[in-house]
């Protein structure tokens, strides 16, 4: 910029007011502030518009970046997924093809056995049933608005206030007097 001290300042003004004179002078310093101002403000605002714009290509170019890692990653974990799915596969072929020759009475039970004993597949599907019929009685489609209307328990209510609730209440004859 323009270095302007104190005493080049006081040449122009002295220089301006011997060629404009003391009655435009006023004038023309307020016309000469506000078009300063405005090229200040309109310099500020390029300047951010630049910062902006290089602030945005730097994001881009970061989520290029990590977009990047990101599919590296995924293709990594794929492979990944993949071999041991591979792997897994192969080990249970093999334990399925020894097992059919050793214990063939063993593969017709209609019993599985876990850490807790055996349980049937009938007894299992009969849990799941009652499960999945007291989830629907929980999640029924029926409104919590009806449901409240004809007395469908919402939610637990003190036995206090189910005595005041029920409490019988007669005509009051209280007046204000």
């Amino acid at each position: 910029m323009i270095d302007l001290g104190l005493t080049k300042l006081a040449v122009i003004g002295v220089i301006a007011l011997v060629v404009i004179g003391p009655e435009k002078l006023p004038k023309v310093a307020r016309m000469a502030g506000t078009l300063y101002g405005r090229a200040q403000r309109y310099l500020n605002d390029v300047k951010s518009e630049v910062t902006r714009e290089i602030e945005l290509e730097e994001l881009r170019n970061l989520q290029k970046e990590v977009q990047d890692a990101a599919q590296a990653v995924k293709t990594d974990v794929e492979n990944s997924i993949a071999q041991n799915k591979a792997e897994v596969e192969n080990a249970f072929s093999d334990i399925s093809s020894s097992s059919s020759l050793s214990d063939s009475s063993d593969s017709s039970s209609s019993y599985s056995h876990t850490a807790f004993g055996s349980v049937t597949t009938d007894d299992l599907a009969r849990k799941a049933r009652e499960f999945r019929r007291k989830k629907l009685v929980r999640n029924s489609a029926i409104p919590n608005w009806y449901k409240q209307r004809n007395g469908g328990k919402q939610h637990v209510t003190s036995g206090a206030a189910r005595v005041a609730r029920f409490r019988p209440r007669g005509p009051t004859n209280s007046s204000f007097y």
